[in-house]
């Protein structure tokens, strides 16, 4: 694959090894490749990890745990940085820092991705024990749609340069988006879903794991079909926010989906860790704003003046640093005499309506 790099700025110390940002000048061309079974294997491993999860550790429905899920967390967060440890001994420096600021863009967007995915189970009253194979579907379904989403921007990019501003204005009204809360999901109000129970209709009553029933001669959607449709489609959504937020990093297509995959494997574990504390997290939201505006900035500048690679990853870093210690401290300030009045923004695990944004289960 081909990549330009454009004018560096008097302090940059050049390229790195795995690509450039993508908004460059055609001026120095450079070849990356990755070898076809580097791709296979890679995929090998994912593919293995997701029969083990869904089919050896979770065949029978059960209730994730607060330790398993602490413990499958810091698991994959080991995984995925080692990962880039790997990329830094076989590509070079560059392509591992490339690699880490991706990587740490979609693992803080999944840290809010999770609190709206317990929104949806809230609404469509999914007890936990079935939420884990909801999430497990919905980030295989993901896993795929990214790969598209992937290829046909780096694709964009390469073929009409000017879509780099598209992608840059992009981000910057997805900060704005996260300023004023980010997205806020109507699971019960989606035309997707309406569009569905045209084709297949639905019952309002669970059947264990089962995803469609029979009810004499007509099949049925349940409940936890229609959950796995609107979390795909709120990572689509997501998506639209996330690709062209590391397509500013690096357009090395091996480099923009494992730090995808690896972000997306640990999304399910993170969120029976932390799904239940969204109140906690008070400023994620306005560091991801600050996060995908710079990255929008460093997209629209890359023509006059290109940042070292390792200025991503460290800037992501610290801004992630400050937001969580401006959140304990703000948890601590509140102290146990709010945690009455704080509690009535947390998200319920157990499939029962939460108070606040959702007030019933959606209406099937």
């Amino acid at each position: 694959m081909k990549l330009r790099s454009g004018r560096i700025c008097p302090d940059s110390r050049g390229l790195h090894d795995g690509g450039t940002a993508v908004a460059d000048a055609p001026s120095l061309l450079t070849t990356v490749t990755v070898p076809l079974w580097a791709w296979l294997g890679f995929a090998g491993f994912v593919v293995a990890m997701l029969v083990l999860d869904l089919f050896v550790l979770h065949r029978r429905a059960r209730e994730v745990s607060l330790g398993e899920a602490g413990v499958w967390t810091v698991l994959w967060v080991v995984i995925g940085l080692g990962f880039g440890g790997l990329l830094w001994a076989w590509a070079g420096a560059g392509t591992a820092q490339a690699y880490l600021a991706g990587y740490l863009i979609e693992k803080s967007l999944s840290l809010d991705n999770v609190f709206v995915f317990a929104v949806i189970f809230s609404a469509f009253a999914i007890p936990a024990r079935y939420q884990h194979r909801v999430l497990m579907l919905g980030i295989a379904g993901a896993l795929i749609m990214r790969a598209g989403f992937i290829i046909g921007g780096v694709t964009l990019l390469e073929a009409f340069h000017p879509a780099a501003y598209v992608f840059g204005a992009l981000l910057l009204v997805a900060a704005a988006r996260m300023l004023r809360g980010g997205y806020q999901p109507q699971p019960g109000h989606s035309r997707v879903l309406r569009a569905m129970r045209r084709i297949l209709p639905a019952t309002g009553q669970l059947h264990g794991q089962r995803f469609v029933v029979r009810d004499g001669r007509r099949l049925l959607a349940t409940p936890l079909l229609l959950t796995v449709v609107v979390v795909e489609i709120t990572d689509l959504i997501f998506a639209v926010d996330s690709i062209p937020a590391i397509l500013a990093i690096t357009t090395d297509t091996f480099v923009v989906y494992t730090s995808n995959v690896f972000a997306l494997l640990g999304m399910r574990a993170l969120y029976f860790l932390v799904a239940g504390a969204a109140a906690r997290f008070r400023y994620l939201q306005p560091g991801l704003a600050v996060i995908l505006a710079a990255v929008a900035v460093k997209l629209l500048t890359a023509d006059v003046c290109e940042l070292p690679v390792w200025a991503s990853p460290a800037f992501i870093a610290a801004v992630l640093a400050a937001v969580a210690a401006a959140s304990v401290w703000d948890t601590h300030r509140r102290g146990t005499g709010h945690s009455g009045r704080g509690g009535q923004h947390r998200t319920r695990l157990d499939g029962k309506p939460q108070t606040g944004a959702i007030s019933g289960p959606a209406r099937l």
